[in-house]
């Protein structure tokens, strides 16, 4: 896996502009803030956050991936606000889960999600090795 970082660029803070990668690629589907059964233990962004994140590592695992093979995140959110005033709890949990990896990402304020209750969703897409 190989970072894509023009030089003359200034370096992103917490995401990567590129990633190139070879091997077989692993799509995750948006997963939002809920357990196992499908359920909202909190309406907390950054609650929701780290349980979506947990989510997408459950998901990888399924494939033998794991969180730094992957290469392309979205978030989309309902609040920008509520999303920038998380930032800090959402550090600690991004960290805690995926590690010091930082893929190329996206974030995408939505008028909603199709879960009423949900605050975030986040896909990904990885790629394992050969």
């Amino acid at each position: 896996m190989k970072i894509l970082q023009p030089p003359e660029w200034v370096p992103p803070r917490g995401y990567s502009n590129g990633m190139a990668a070879r091997g077989t690629i692993v799509s995750v589907a948006g997963q939002v803030g809920w357990n196992a059964q499908c359920h909202f233990e909190s309406d907390e962004f950054a609650a929701q956050t780290e349980q979506a994140l947990k989510n997408v590592v459950a998901v990888l695992a399924c494939a033998g991936a794991k969180p730094e093979h992957i290469v392309r995140m979205t978030w989309y959110v309902v609040d920008k606000r509520e999303y920038l005033a998380a930032g800090a709890a959402v550090g600690v949990a991004y960290r805690a889960i995926i590690g010091r990896h930082y893929p190329a990402m996206s974030a995408v304020e939505v008028r909603a999600l199709i879960e009423d209750r949900a605050r975030v969703e986040i896909e990904v897409t990885a790629v394992v090795p050969d």
